[in-house]
């Protein structure tokens, strides 16, 4: 079996699949984000459980963490939980408390990488070979999968923090601490409840809910444009709360053809086709099952 874990700053989603049919989780758990030693308990609880049901043992683990977290093996604390904000969890050796991981092949990467290359393998980007995937919540996160393998390292891609050309009607000073109006500063949920007083799906006047979303749209349309000059992405995954509003994803794609200056303007995508925006095919597994993908490529 292959095991994969994702950690969040809520939750933990723990799965093992056959290798076999690694897309079929089969058998999953979610754990409350609580302590170091807590969360890592049942995480373990977990693991330990899976193998005595199985006939077959776990093989290889897959971790996906918040962060920042060291994913370089070659660098000195790796598998750590580096500078988060999250009370309790700064510089503390996530893979040191996961005994499997000192027994088996064992990869960790950012949480957001491994959606990104989740929604790669077996999601919205299975029939594509460059996939970026952002989520807009808490912060403003990207990973991208490029040709079946995660770009990745300690402290990159950091595209949240990219900047963008502010909405001509936008005067708000944006939300991050270290950039004031960048991507994550302008479009992430702090930033939307710090503009409008609430969150993107409760608006009331309708004339306010357009314009929000224009600029909304707008700006994480940027992010998409950004990422397919750069990066040649094909298929643009976004998620996240922000994006569960009624009608934010369509206002998102309608903004694409007027940033993307048409056929010729230098980028490998036609952000004008239907299908290079999408939302995400895995639902709340992709980090999970990236995880186990990223797992799969270990030697053993």
């Amino acid at each position: 079996m292959i095991a994969g874990i994702e950690t969040g700053g809520t939750k933990v989603i723990c799965g093992v699949v056959s290798e076999d049919d690694p897309q079929r989780l089969l058998s999953t758990t979610r754990i409350p984000t609580t302590t170091p030693d807590e969360t890592t308990t049942a995480i373990n609880a977990f693991l330990d459980e899976a193998e005595a049901s199985s006939s077959e043992p776990v093989t290889a683990l897959g971790v996906a963490s918040f962060g920042p977290v060291n994913v370089d093996p070659a660098e000195d604390r790796w598998g750590w939980v580096t500078g988060t904000p999250k009370p309790g969890w700064a510089d503390q050796d996530l893979l040191g408390r996961i005994p499997l991981a000192s027994r088996v092949p064992t990869v960790i990467m950012a949480d957001v990488g491994s959606a990104a290359l989740g929604e790669a393998t077996w999601g919205a980007g299975r029939d594509v070979d460059r996939v970026g995937y952002a989520t807009f919540g808490t912060g403003v996160g990207v990973g991208l999968a490029l040709g079946g393998r995660l770009l990745h390292g300690n402290g990159y891609p950091e595209m949240g923090h990219v900047i963008v050309r502010k909405h001509p009607q936008d005067d708000f000073v944006g939300s991050c601490p270290f950039h004031g109006d960048c991507l994550e500063g302008l479009a992430s949920g702090p930033a939307v409840i710090g503009r409008w007083g609430h969150d993107a799906s409760s608006f009331t006047d309708p004339e306010e809910q357009a314009l929000a979303y224009e600029m909304l749209g707008s700006y994480i349309a940027q992010l998409a444009l950004t990422a397919a000059i750069t990066a040649g992405v094909q298929r643009f995954v976004v998620g996240g709360g922000v994006l569960k509003s009624p009608g934010l994803f369509d206002a998102v794609r309608a903004q694409l053809p007027l940033l993307s200056g048409g056929p010729g303007a230098g980028h490998a995508a036609s952000l004008d086709a239907p299908d290079f925006l999408a939302q995400p095919a895995l639902g709340d597994h992709s980090g999970v099952l990236g995880a186990v993908a990223a797992a799969l490529t270990l030697e053993r």
